[in-house]
């Protein structure tokens, strides 16, 4: 394998093997020298076409911290605000012999289109409303360093479905993790053909978070991403909140020390109230320094793990 464009793209085995890299990498963090020669020569652009703090910024560290030589191109600085195509774009960077890139675009598919244009190793950092592959394993590590394995485990996935491609990729590595995973959603942001592809893949879905989260090993909070909607999809954000948001009196509803999730940027107020944000369960900023530890291990295994490149 070459890149990593889905978790569809990684086995059971694959998965397992990057969690035992991240934890390796995670020691790194704690080091007073934060340095890997393993990327020694080798150049890694991230080219990013939507804003983003934790991933581009954990990429960037996760290069640097590897020894790769990495460059940074967003929308706003390159050609591509010119009205420069996504296509002579990517393969005007990849002719100066870059050897991996990391890409975000607002388009479905994009990341996999790249891939099929060039050589380079390409690792989708979020494609729209389709995919977010770092991000659920980040999640999945994290929740399996509180919880131990995940077989069997149940992780509630509430809040804007329909928008989400952190939601798609999770239910995908959680459910081969062997965690039963229930999502939850006001109808409005519930995606279409969910009841086929929850059959499917094998998860559940419900209406009802006080029904859900009783039974919850983990608890994760997506975002309402407001910057997708074209349309009312709840009356207000008070409703939205009464009905499915993480408050203070929904806490009480979990077992004890329940992980919450997010992953971020937070709507506080909205989604997820400061008392669920920062509860001492809350394992939002750990969820970080795993994405660092987990990105770490992706570019190694993708540019230095074996000869021929790909997960070894």
């Amino acid at each position: 394998m070459k890149h990593l464009l889905s978790i569809d793209d990684l086995s059971t085995d694959d998965i397992h093997q990057l969690f035992e890299t991240a934890a390796d990498m995670h020691d790194v963090q704690r080091r007073e020298v934060k340095k890997l020669p393993a990327l020694r020569g080798r150049t890694v652009v991230n080219m990013f076409f939507e804003d983003s703090t934790r991933t581009r910024s954990s990429f960037e560290i996760a290069g640097k911290w590897l020894s790769a030589d990495v460059i940074n191109v967003s929308a706003k600085g390159s050609s591509a605000s010119k009205g420069e195509s996504l296509r002579d774009t990517v393969l005007t960077v990849c002719a100066m012999g870059v050897d991996g890139l990391v890409i975000r675009h607002p388009a479905s598919g994009a990341a996999v289109q790249v891939s099929e244009w060039v050589d380079a190793a390409v690792v989708n950092a979020g494609d729209g409303m389709h995919e977010h592959p770092t991000q659920a394993l980040l999640d999945a590590y994290t929740l399996q360093r509180h919880l131990g394995s995940l077989e069997g485990r149940h992780v509630a996935i509430i809040g804007d479905l329909t928008h989400s491609r952190v939601f798609r990729s999770n239910v995908q590595c959680l459910t081969r993790l062997g965690a039963r995973v229930t999502v939850v959603a006001p109808p409005t942001l519930m995606p279409s053909g969910i009841v086929a592809w929850s059959a499917a893949a094998g998860f559940e879905t419900s209406y009802d978070v006080d029904a859900v989260l009783p039974d919850a090993d983990a608890v994760m909070m997506l975002r309402v991403q407001r910057e997708r909607m074209s349309g009312a999809f709840f009356p207000s954000a008070r409703e939205y909140t009464v009905g499915y948001g993480l408050t203070r009196n929904r806490l009480a509803l979990l077992k004890p020390d329940v992980p919450i999730c997010h992953p971020g940027p937070m709507n506080r107020g909205l989604e997820i109230a400061a008392d669920a944000a920062d509860a001492a369960q809350s394992v939002v900023l750990e969820q970080v320094s795993s994405g660092l530890a987990i990105r770490m291990a992706v570019l190694y295994h993708l540019l230095a793990g074996s000869p021929e490149g790909g997960i070894a």
